[in-house]
C-alpha cells in the first residue's frame, strides 16, 4: 500500500473526522444511510436525540461536507452527500490500510 503524504487529502480526512468526533453524530450519519432518499421532518422525533442540540450537530456534519440539504426550519430536508460519503470511504481505507498489511506488533 502506497503511503499517500499528501497534505490536501489528509486535511480532508481530518475534517471528515473531526464532523464525525461525537456519538450523536454518528448515530445521525447511520440513520441517514439507512434512508432510501432524503429525510424530511425532524431527526429528535426519530432518534434518542435532544431537540435542542439537533440543528448543531447536522449544522457540523453540513460543514464538513458529509450530509446536504436545508437543516434550518422550517426547510428541513436532508441527506447523506453521496460524493463526499465515497470520498470519506476511500480516504479512511486508505488511512487504515497503511498499518492493516503489516505483520508487526510493538
Amino acid at each position: 500500500m502506497k503511503i499517500n503524504n499528501n497534505i490536501e487529502e489528509q486535511e480532508i480526512v481530518a475534517r471528515f473526522a473531526k464532523a464525525m468526533g461525537h456519538p450523536t453524530r454518528i448515530a445521525i450519519l447511520l440513520f441517514l444511510a439507512s434512508q432510501e432518499s432524503c429525510f424530511f421532518g425532524d431527526i429528535h422525533d426519530e432518534l434518542p436525540i435532544a431537540k435542542a442540540t439537533v440543528s448543531q450537530h447536522l449544522k457540523e456534519l453540513k460543514e464538513a461536507g458529509l450530509i446536504q440539504g436545508e437543516i434550518e426550519t422550517p426547510k428541513v430536508r436532508y441527506c447523506i452527500n453521496k460524493e463526499n460519503w465515497v470520498i470519506a470511504s476511500k480516504l479512511f481505507a486508505n488511512l487504515f490500510s497503511v498499518y492493516a498489511t503489516k505483520d508487526v506488533c510493538c
